[in-house]
C-alpha cells in the first residue's frame, strides 16, 4: 500500500485543533478518583514460566469500578534491589497471553507489568483473562463500538482507566523504584500509554508506535480497517447516531491526552500505516506536552515504506537505548544537563 495519509513535510508541521468537550479534564479527574477509592493490588501470586533467568507473578488489580484487572509482572531472577519498571499495554484484540511471550523489556532489566485487556483477547495472541462486566450499552459487538453513544458507557473509559491504575499497581509490587515508571505500547496499547502519558503527572517516560485514538474524526475518514472500521460500520448502521459518537470518541482522543503530557515521550509510525494514519500520530507528537509548560524531551522515528508494523525491531531497538538513557542517564551525560 502505497502512502495514502500527508506528505512527510506536511506531517511534521501537522498541528491539528482538537475538539475538547468543556468538562474533559473534569471527566477524567472524576473517573479516577471513584477508580481509586478501592486499594489498587489485589492478589500476586508467583507462577513458574519454564523460564530460568524470570521471575513472574500472576497479578489481579483492580481498574475501573474496582473491577478486577489481570497482569503478567515479571522481572530478571536473582535480582533483588529495587528497579525501573515498564507498564506494557497489548494491542487490540489481544490479551496479556502467555507470561513467556513478552521478555524484551526484563532481559533489559527492567520490571515488566503487562496488563490484560479487559474484554478483549479473543482475536490473535494466547487469549486474555479479564472480562468487562459492564459491556452491555448499546454499541456493535467488537470494543472498539461497545457504549459508543455515551462516553460513560464506552469501552475505552473502562480501558483506560485500567491502564492509568496498573502504573498505581506496579508502583506498589515489591522491587519497583516508583519514581522510574514508564508507559509503553504498540497500535492501541500505543493509544493507551499516550492516555495514560496526560493523565498520570509524574510518569517517568512513554513510548507510543503507531497510536491508535489519535486524530479519530481524521483516521474515520481516511481507513476502513478495524479497529477504526468497526466504529464505521456502526454508524452505517444507525444513521443518526454519529454526533453521538464523536461527542464519546472527543473523551478518548489521544492529540487531547498528549496536550497535557509531560513526561520524555518516543513516538514511532510506518508511514503507509492504514490501520492508525500517520497524522493521528505526528498530531499528537507535534503538540505533545503544550498544555504543561514543561517543554518535555521528545522524538519521533517514521518509517517511509512500512505499515502499521511501524519500525518493528528497529525501533525497539531506538526504544531500548533511549529509555536507558532516559531512566539511568550516565553521570557524564547527568552533569551536562
Amino acid at each position: 500500500m502505497p502512502a495514502f495519509d500527508l506528505a512527510t513535510r506536511e506531517l511534521e508541521r501537522y498541528r491539528p485543533e482538537v475538539q475538547e468537550p468543556p468538562d474533559f479534564d473534569g471527566f477524567w479527574r472524576d473517573t479516577l478518583k471513584e477508580a481509586a477509592q478501592s486499594d489498587v493490588l489485589g492478589s500476586v501470586r508467583p507462577v513458574e514460566s519454564g523460564l530460568r533467568l524470570t521471575q513472574t507473578w500472576d497479578v489481579t488489580f483492580r481498574g475501573f469500578a474496582g473491577d478486577p484487572v489481570r497482569a503478567w509482572y515479571s522481572r530478571p531472577a536473582g535480582v533483588s534491589e529495587p528497579l525501573p519498571a515498564v507498564v506494557e499495554y497489548a494491542g487490540y484484540g489481544r490479551g496479556r497471553g502467555l507470561p513467556h511471550e513478552r521478555l524484551t523489556w526484563v532481559n533489559a532489566g527492567y520490571a515488566h507489568l503487562l496488563m490484560d485487556n479487559r474484554g478483549q483477547g479473543d482475536q490473535y495472541g494466547n487469549g486474555g483473562a479479564t472480562p468487562d462486566p459492564h459491556a452491555s450499552a448499546p454499541g456493535g459487538p467488537g470494543p472498539a463500538a461497545r457504549g459508543l453513544l455515551d462516553p460513560r458507557d464506552y469501552h475505552y473509559r473502562r480501558l483506560i482507566t485500567d491502564a492509568v491504575r496498573a502504573v498505581a499497581a506496579v508502583r506498589a509490587l515489591p522491587g519497583v523504584d516508583a519514581s522510574r515508571v514508564a508507559a509503553v505500547g504498540n497500535s492501541q496499547g500505543g493509544g493507551l500509554a499516550l492516555a495514560v502519558a496526560g493523565l498520570v503527572p509524574d510518569l517517568a517516560a512513554v513510548l507510543v508506535t503507531a497510536p491508535f485514538l489519535c486524530g479519530i474524526r481524521r483516521a474515520l475518514d481516511l481507513t476502513d480497517a478495524s479497529p477504526y472500521g468497526e466504529i464505521g460500520a456502526y454508524l452505517s448502521v444507525h444513521r443518526g447516531a454519529q454526533e453521538a459518537a464523536y461527542r464519546t470518541l472527543a473523551y478518548m482522543e489521544g492529540v487531547s491526552f498528549a496536550r497535557r503530557a509531560a513526561a520524555p515521550a518516543h513516538f514511532g509510525i510506518g508511514l503507509r500505516d492504514t490501520v492508525c494514519p500517520p497524522s493521528g500520530a505526528y498530531a499528537a507528537f507535534n503538540r505533545y506536552g503544550e498544555l504543561t509548560g514543561a517543554d518535555p524531551r521528545k522524538e519521533i522515528h517514521a518509517y517511509p515504506y512500512n505499515g502499521h508494523e511501524g519500525g518493528d525491531a528497529v525501533q525497539v531497538r531506538r526504544q531500548l537505548d533511549w529509555l536507558r538513557e532516559v531512566l539511568e542517564p550516565s553521570p557524564v551525560s547527568s552533569q551536562r544537563g
